[in-house]
């Protein structure tokens, strides 16, 4: 629900601003060094951590934070710590989904614990090591955890470790170099493993299909309707910007059609019948039934992150220092907003507010349909 009486306000840090705002239960939270929560309808700091938090995720009333040597746990309203724990080795990634923490550990660890105190569940060597970032760690979904090792994708019970079942994706090499995504549904998991894509069975591994792409698939797959009351797909990029189509069902090519060189592991957006996607300094949008070109917005520079659509609306940023509002069909701009420094991740919407953080310091709180803004703040 929209804040009771807000306006648009404008905070500034003491230090750099980076990754993306998350907008939660009329608070939102930025790292800037350590994370801080903001009253969404007037600015003011409500808290911030002691320590200095490298990742972060917000559920079930926690807010989880990790400086890699160490996992904890503070209220997600008051930021009242909970517990503390120092896992076996260093933190690269946190992910939590139904009371389980899951962390990636460097050197080819995988953590659990438990959200609401803290103890530790199960724990597993032997993972990838190849790639040790926030976004390329353990996946957790649907009570499943998600890793992979050697050439295989393992399925994990979420409470346990115990294994599900596996399956071949491939190694570092036939994979080409880049990361093992994953998008996992009640019933499908979606694999991206080099210029493959697998659609496998969530209970049991099984390939229920498989598609071979020209070029590496940077990032995840995206499954969905393609329209209210039509066939589901699934849509993918390649780093060569070229979109596909897939159906849902047998991994049928429905279409592709090329865009621009993208590095981005950011997933398409499919929404309302329409494809988004940044790709170099442009937006891109589709019909998603047809691959049919709709629209293409350029901005003077990269696009960051993912662009956000809400209410009709499609909002992203760019390194151009400028925040964006298009109409989602027309393309056409509605408003634009010249900050300080460049956009650093993904904006984030909640209640007709669009949050947006800057390497100008400044976390912004603006009218998502006029980008209006008035006052400031500062840590």
């Amino acid at each position: 629900a929209a804040p009771v009486r807000w306006r648009p306000w404008r905070f500034r840090m003491s230090n750099e601003l980076w990754g993306s705002p998350t907008a939660r239960d009329g608070l939102l939270y930025v790292s800037s060094f350590e994370v801080h929560a903001l009253d969404i309808a007037t600015g003011r700091r409500q808290f911030k951590t002691r320590d200095v938090a490298w990742l972060t995720e917000v559920a079930g009333g926690r807010l989880l934070a990790s400086d890699g040597p160490s996992l904890r746990a503070l209220g997600a309203d008051d930021g009242t710590e909970y517990w503390s724990v120092a896992p076996e080795g260093w933190i690269y990634s946190l992910a939590v989904d139904r009371g389980t923490v899951v962390t990636g550990i460097r050197g080819g660890g995988v953590q659990a614990v438990e959200v609401t105190t803290g103890e530790r569940l199960w724990g597993i060597d032997g993972a990838q090591t190849d790639f040790e970032t926030a976004d390329t760690g353990p996946v957790i979904a649907h009570g499943t955890v998600y890793t992979r090792a050697d050439d295989r994708l393992y399925a994990l019970e979420a409470r346990t470790g115990a294994e599900l079942w596996s399956h071949p994706v491939g190694d570092a090499s036939a994979t080409g170099g880049v990361p093992v995504r994953l998008r996992s549904g009640p019933d499908t998991v979606y694999v991206s493993a080099g210029t493959r894509l697998f659609a496998l069975d969530a209970a049991d591994g099984t390939e229920r299909w498989r598609f071979d792409a020209p070029a590496a698939l940077l990032c995840p797959p995206t499954p969905g309707p393609s329209r209210r009351g039509s066939p589901t797909g699934v849509w993918v990029v390649d780093y060569l910007g070229t979109v596909y189509a897939l159906d849902a069902g047998d991994g049928t090519e429905r279409w592709r059609i090329a865009t621009e060189p993208r590095n981005s592991p950011e997933p398409v957006l499919v929404a309302d019948g329409l494809v988004h996607l940044a790709a170099g300094s442009a937006v891109y949008t589709l019909d998603a039934v047809h691959g049919t070109p709709c629209w293409r917005f350029g901005t003077g520079g990269p696009v960051v992150g993912s662009p956000v659509v809400a209410a009709g609306r499609v909002h992203f940023g760019s390194e151009d220092h400028c925040l964006y509002t298009l109409d989602a069909v027309t393309g056409r701009l509605s408003w634009k907003l010249e900050m300080g420094g460049a956009i650093t991740g993904t904006p984030a919407v909640a209640g007709g507010m669009l949050f947006a953080c800057s390497q100008d310091r400044c976390v912004y709180a603006l009218d998502a349909g006029r980008g209006t803004r008035q006052s400031s703040r500062s840590s």
